[in-house]
């Protein structure tokens, strides 16, 4: 693939990068080498349809300093718009590409999100997968919105700890908002990869590899989750399919807010 990040590519006005696994690593090696503040969001349908909905949410993801397409409508979607060979990075695959890469370069990474059982079994896995990875900082945050106070706290625990890299497991789009709040301010490589954490730990049951190839994760997650995801699915998916129609045929112009 291109070494070069095309950030011209817009879907609903979002950006979508064009990247893989070895791109987005490389990209993440070198700023947690420079001690760069950054951002990376995993885009999926919900993240399209939310900023097409929300002009703030469509400023925090055209802001980011990369964007990779977790679902397989956004890599068909770069696809039909003229990236013939774009891949899918996928939030659950990207996190141990990025802790491989992590523990091959002594860059210390750190864990922000899901249930405090979960990183335990997070952390623990990690280890034995990769023996040679440095986890300074795991956290579990509370289920409501911190004060100033914890929240200045926190940033201070993150910082203290010494990570370069910090995966962010939280639901999109709070970790996105997260993210961009946090820019600056945590002095790290911040990486929203939703559910991976339920995933790598074993929390939570995938989608077998071949729905994910033809575009239904969605449809296992809904049977799986349905009380938490049908809202997101049933309300944003048909809208996309016709939002990005009429993107393709050039009918309607999305606005875009600048990167």
């Amino acid at each position: 693939m291109n070494s070069r990040i095309s950030s011209e590519i817009r879907i609903l006005g979002m950006r979508v990068d064009y990247t893989d696994y070895q791109h987005a690593s490389g990209l993440v090696r070198e700023w947690a080498r420079d001690h760069s503040s950054r951002y990376v969001c995993v885009a999926t349908v919900n993240n399209v349809m939310e900023a097409h909905d929300s002009a703030d949410f469509q400023r925090v993801m055209n802001q980011a300093d990369l964007v990779t397409p977790d679902g397989m409508p956004l890599v068909w979607g770069l696809r039909l718009l003229g990236l013939s060979d774009a891949e899918r990075v996928y939030g659950p695959d990207l996190t141990p590409a990025v802790l491989s890469m992590a523990a091959a370069n002594a860059l210390p990474v750190g864990f922000y999100g899901g249930s405090p059982a979960t990183l335990a079994r997070l952390r623990t896995e990690m280890a034995m997968r990769f023996p040679q990875l440095h986890i300074l900082y795991c956290f579990s945050p509370p289920y409501r919105p911190l004060t100033s106070e914890e929240d200045r706290e926190i940033v201070r625990h993150i910082n203290c700890s010494g990570v370069k890299i910090l995966f962010i497991g939280l639901n999109s789009p709070k970790q996105d908002y997260w993210m961009a709040e946090h820019r600056g301010r945590v002095q790290a490589v911040m990486i929203g990869v939703g559910a991976a954490f339920d995933f790598l730990a074993g929390t939570k049951a995938q989608a077998p590899r071949w729905m994910m190839r033809i575009g239904m994760e969605w449809f296992f997650r809904l049977l799986t989750e349905p009380h938490r995801l049908w809202k997101r699915y049933l309300k944003h998916n048909p809208r996309f399919v016709l939002l990005f129609a009429l993107q393709l045929l050039g009918l309607r112009k999305f606005p875009s807010e600048c990167h």
